[in-house]
């Protein structure tokens, strides 16, 4: 199955506006078999799969995981407005 190369996660953010991170897709699969998706950082990592169902992973110890509203699929050439 081809998967989008790259996501939107939203956030709800305590402010006026929602948080946007953009997640790449990577080489790597996640426990449920789906491909894992990492900003550029490499701090935010999720397994989103072909039904965009999102499993947050953690890239460090202590890190408390936030789960998105919604992960939505960027088309190519498609730019993003939030914080990644």
């Amino acid at each position: 199955m081809a998967y989008p190369e790259s996501y939107e996660l939203i956030f709800q953010a305590g402010g006026a506006e929602d948080d946007v991170v953009v997640v790449h897709l990577t080489a790597r699969s996640g426990a449920g078999g789906y491909p894992v998706y990492e900003d550029e950082s490499g701090i935010v990592r999720a397994e989103i799969s072909e039904r965009g169902e999102v499993r947050m992973q953690a890239s460090g110890g202590h890190q408390v995981l936030g789960v998105p509203l919604l992960a939505r699929p960027l088309s190519p050439g498609t730019a993003s407005h939030g914080t990644d």
